[in-house]
């Protein structure tokens, strides 16, 4: 392996893509070789890989923006600290420095016939990434697809480059059960045709995709993208073909599925990866009407506020991208915002509460409809104890006496 402190410097803000895009090898090395280079500080995203333990702390520091995989431990163990910014940001916070980036390490496809490298599975922030650093460290993955992507690479983008035969890093697979499958059946009643659609990741996001099989001519345009679509396009439920934008594409950011979706995007034209200035920018997303936000949550008051970072005292999720979406959801001609979210932690707790126990990623004022497994409640238009009495009736039954309490004593009940 080659000596990466020739290019690294003591004190570099170093970065590399986030959940599958992740260049495991290059980290691994980046990892072993720490002691070249004290005091260089490294920005999380999604981390399936596993690769940074506590242990690296001892000469790196961390930075992420999630919780998501095992940046749980690592933020547990208080060696990596937490970014709270909404994802449209994310650009313009490594532009100006405030995250460092001077060496970016990236996973890219083997070249085309034209000599271009495809950044694969993830372009979102590794775009302005690129557009800041110093160094460019590649690895060249024969697994990666070929997708196409905002910005392709050339070997002499490259200040070194290595080749490697690895499956992209994956999260837990999680299946939708009968659950899953009744949230996804009442969120979809909220989903018309012709509606472009942004979704989160994880079983609920799935089940709603699942539930959209008789719709025609959808749109998408994402942060994320998973397996869900593939049986979508290839039915032509999602064709792209009302969205004024970007017609007969689907729009993401990151590929966050399996061997499913990277088979499906390689060389395909119908999907295209875009910088998180495009996927989450305020200005595009107003040009999408019938927008519809799926995205869930750790829970929601009984007036509409979301909580998506901290359960149980513990960092689990992120601020991510989901305010960017959600009011642009609630601006969007025709469009709506969904959280979809099981009622309840088993008969444990419930995730419908009187108050939040983490912060508020979404406030009150951006509520649209919130869905569990009994229903949809539409918060939108409504006053403070309407929108408590609509909660109610989507929670855990075995929580509601409970909640009515609670209710009562915040001043929301309608007795």
């Amino acid at each position: 392996m080659p000596d990466l402190s020739n290019l690294i410097r003591p004190g570099d803000g170093v970065l590399w893509g986030q959940g599958t895009a992740e260049p495991q090898t290059l980290v691994e090395e980046f990892l072993a070789q720490r002691a070249a280079y004290p005091g260089a500080s490294a920005f999380l995203g999604i981390n399936y890989s596993g690769a940074v333990r506590a242990e690296h702390a001892d000469q790196l520091r961390f930075t992420a923006y999630c919780g998501t995989g095992h940046n749980r431990r690592l933020i547990d163990a208080g060696v990596a600290d937490v970014l709270p910014f909404p994802f449209s940001r994310f650009g313009a916070l490594i532009r100006a420095g405030t995250i460092r980036t001077d060496v970016v390490l990236v996973q890219v496809s083997p070249p085309n016939a034209q000599g271009e490298h495809s950044l694969g599975l993830s372009a979102e922030y590794l775009i302005p990434a690129l557009e800041t650093a110093r160094v460019v460290i590649a690895e060249i993955n024969d697994q990666v697809p070929w997708s196409y992507t905002e910005r392709r690479l050339r070997a002499s983008d490259f200040a070194l480059s290595i080749r490697s035969s690895r499956a992209p890093a994956l999260g837990a697979l999680a299946t939708p059960g009968e659950i899953e499958q009744r949230i996804g059946a009442h969120a979809a009643r909220f989903v018309p045709d012709g509606a472009t659609l942004e979704c989160g990741i994880g079983a609920v996001p799935d089940a709603v995709l699942a539930a959209l099989a008789d719709r025609r001519d959808l749109g998408m345009h994402s942060g994320s993208l998973g397996d869900g679509i593939v049986e979508l396009m290839q039915r032509g439920v999602i064709t792209n073909a009302r969205k004024p934008i970007d017609a007969g594409k689907t729009i993401g950011g990151v590929l966050l599925g399996t061997r499913i979706l990277f088979d499906f995007v390689d060389r395909n034209p119908a999907v295209e990866l875009r910088t998180s200035d495009y996927t989450h920018g305020a200005a595009v997303l107003a040009r999408l009407p019938a927008f519809v936000a799926i995205n869930s949550a750790v829970e929601v008051d009984l007036t509409g506020q979301v909580n998506a970072e901290i359960a149980n005292g513990a960092y689990v999720g992120a601020v991510g991208g989901a305010p960017d979406f959600i009011r642009a959801a609630n601006d969007s001609p025709d469009g709506v915002s969904l959280i979809c979210l099981p009622a309840s932690v088993g008969t444990k707790a419930s995730r419908i509460v009187g108050r939040l126990s983490g912060p508020v990623a979404t406030p009150r004022a951006e509520a649209g409809v919130v869905v569990t497994q009994y229903g949809a409640a539409d918060l939108r238009g409504l006053p403070l104890r309407a929108r408590a009495a609509r909660m109610l009736a989507i929670a855990h039954p075995a929580f509601r006496e409970s909640l009515e309490r609670e209710a009562h004593a915040l001043g929301l009940s309608q007795a």
